[in-house]
């Protein structure tokens, strides 16, 4: 058998001459979102409280879950951003950790508020 020939429009490899590089498949940087760059206050009394219980609830040996439930109950008025950030200082969570631990809490919060409403009307 004879072995393929080089042809003389395939690029070689053995040139000095590296490649063109094309600046598409360049990584590019963005800079932060603004809502990342601006940390919500966690000095306000009440939300501070929650911390304190959040951790006193983990110390405990209490779950994650229980001490985000216990911090929301007294945080549910609050800003997202703020009980976020709480979570994360008081239950000892990741951001997205704390992010799903949050839209957990508001819908069993949610279900609980329809269950006292429809139960009312009866």
């Amino acid at each position: 058998m004879s072995k393929p020939t080089k042809t003389s429009n395939t690029p070689s490899t053995d040139s000095a001459e590296a490649p063109a590089t094309n600046p598409a498949n360049e990584a590019t940087v963005t800079p932060p979102s603004a809502s990342c760059a601006s940390q919500p206050d966690l000095g306000s009394p009440h939300v501070r409280e929650a911390i304190t219980q959040g951790l006193a609830l983990i110390k405990d040996g209490k779950s994650k879950a229980d001490a985000a439930r216990a911090m929301y109950a007294l945080l549910k008025d609050e800003d997202k951003d703020v009980i976020v950030a709480a979570f994360v200082a008081g239950a000892t969570l990741t951001e997205k950790g704390a992010l799903t631990y949050w839209y957990n809490c508001k819908r069993r919060a949610g279900k609980e508020a329809r269950k006292v409403s429809s139960s009312a009307l009866q």
